[in-house]
């Protein structure tokens, strides 16, 4: 079993939610409050300790056609940064996922307020099951003893 972070790499906050390999499912964790670069890879550094964390999904914002633009280079830029630590790093198209979220969270009646995170760690968790979802259906058939 693995685990997983997947993030949602804002302008304003970073999306969290942890997952496994063994279960396939990811769950919200409270967003990060960018501040700087320095207090923003140490507090995803305490979630990976915290956590024990074996891989980091990075949402990349694509264009709707497919092409990366501004938003994609700056995720990249930071997936490379949190690369340093030595665990991997992997991109996740995360088109519409802030969409899916807000779709998600007004079935069960609820609307969250911009500013308390819960929309981006949403998508951090749409951006993961996404993720964990491809995984299983690419991972190779388990041998039976």
């Amino acid at each position: 079993m693995s685990t997983i972070i997947g993030l949602d790499h804002g302008s304003r906050r970073i999306g969290v939610a942890i997952g496994d390999t063994e279960t396939g499912m990811a769950f919200t964790r409270p967003a990060i409050l960018r501040r700087n670069l320095v207090s923003d890879l140490a507090a995803i550094a305490e979630v990976i300790s915290t956590d024990a964390v074996e891989m980091i999904v990075i949402g990349l914002p694509l264009n709707m056609d497919g092409s990366e633009g501004v938003q994609a280079t700056a995720a990249r830029t930071f997936g490379e940064r949190l690369a340093t630590t030595g665990i991997g790093v992997a991109y996740e198209d995360e088109r519409l996922s802030s969409w899916e979220a807000t779709e998600r969270l007004s079935s069960t009646g609820r609307r969250p307020r911009r500013r308390s995170g819960e929309l981006d760690s949403a998508a951090a968790r749409v951006i993961l099951q996404q993720y964990l979802d491809a995984r299983r259906r690419t991972a190779p058939p388990e041998e039976t003893a």
